[in-house]
């Protein structure tokens, strides 16, 4: 992804009226909507106008709107995460949601949102907290998509240290959303964590005949998001059921995708998997000089591995080191923590 600026904000415009707060909450929406479609520079009027956000969202707050601020902050939280921002979403969401209470649906949905959001930097103890003061709300309100995105929210969670519960979890959230559209948000979710779940459990062939469906809706939809990241877990399975050809197929075709917007986060995730299926094939120098750069990649997101990758970041590197010497390791980690993003992706595609 296009490097951005990091840090505190401190305002210093002039308080956004209501019409300028409603375009901008235009702009956010349609920026998530072109991130999803995997379009290059998606965010960037978003980073351009980023001073007026803050300040409508800090308006809105004080003015005792929030209603308006938690739609425009749900909005902005594929951004942040995009753009290794997830401290200031993160401290956006905990003084809005620490200044309101009651039930109401934008109130609900930001609480999923700041739970979600902070589990991509693996802050799993308050993501935790806010599914289940979301799951509440969404039982509250009746509110079946919600109630399938929290339960996902959940299992994601649960999977560092329970894959059986992320599994009952899931299928509870099916059960929930048995009514909706596999296209429905809240039931999409819950198929995209069950595959991953499976994965885990070690039920290699339901996880392959979930992800397997789920990539063929997106192709048929033409949605890339659902290509790209059912393609990189399917890479997953293929590895471990000794498929590596395939593996290796699927992490570079889910690369393709997301190197086109380039962000940061997903980019090492795929890399991460692309590793361990050359690993696994014997190439265990150039795994490593992969490895090393998927890690870095993470570390300039700002994020951590989730408890999938993490397992397959961990059983690559000890493969790698109980072949490599420790010399010849380090140099091929050190090699590729220091490619470029650009460099990093050409290398994973074309070496």
């Amino acid at each position: 992804m296009a490097s951005a600026a990091r840090g505190s904000y401190a305002p210093t415009v002039d308080a956004v009226d209501a019409v300028d707060a409603v375009a901008l909450l235009e702009v956010a929406e349609d920026a998530g909507a072109r991130a999803r479609r995997q379009e290059a520079a998606a965010f960037r009027e978003v980073e351009a106008r980023y001073p007026q956000v803050r300040e409508a969202l800090d308006r809105q707050l004080e003015a005792g709107q929030p209603a308006a601020g938690f739609r425009l902050a749900s909005a902005l939280v594929p951004f942040w995460i995009s753009t290794a921002r997830i401290d200031d979403g993160d401290a956006w969401f905990d003084r809005a949601l620490g200044t309101t209470s009651g039930v109401d649906a934008g109130r609900a949905r930001a609480l999923y949102d700041h739970g979600y959001l902070v589990f991509w930097a693996g802050r799993y103890d308050v993501s935790q907290a806010r599914f289940t003061e979301a799951m509440a709300a969404a039982e509250a309100l009746g509110d079946g998509s919600l109630q399938g995105l929290v339960l996902a929210g959940s299992a994601r969670v649960a999977l560092s240290t329970d894959v059986a519960e992320a599994v009952r979890l899931l299928r509870q959230a099916l059960v929930v959303t048995e009514d909706l559209d596999d296209g429905d948000p809240g039931r999409s979710s819950s198929l995209h964590v069950l595959g991953v779940a499976l994965q885990m459990s070690g039920d290699l062939e339901g996880a392959r005949e979930v992800m397997s469906a789920r990539l063929a809706t997106g192709r048929a939809s033409g949605d890339p998001s659902i290509v790209w990241v059912e393609s990189a877990n399917l890479s997953m399975v293929e590895r471990r059921l000794g498929h590596l050809e395939r593996a290796e197929e699927l992490s570079r075709l889910a690369l393709q995708v997301v190197a086109v917007r380039g962000d940061e986060m997903p980019v090492a995730w795929v890399v991460n998997g692309l590793a361990a299926a050359t690993a696994a094939s014997g190439r265990t120098e150039r795994a490593a000089t992969l490895l090393g750069f998927a890690a870095a990649m993470l570390e300039r997101a700002g994020g951590a591995w989730p408890p999938d990758e993490r397992e397959q970041h961990e059983e690559t590197l000890a493969g790698v080191r109980a072949v490599l010497h420790p010399d010849v390791l380090d140099a091929a980690l050190a090699r590729g923590a220091g490619l470029s993003a650009e460099d990093g992706v050409a290398y994973a595609l074309h070496g």
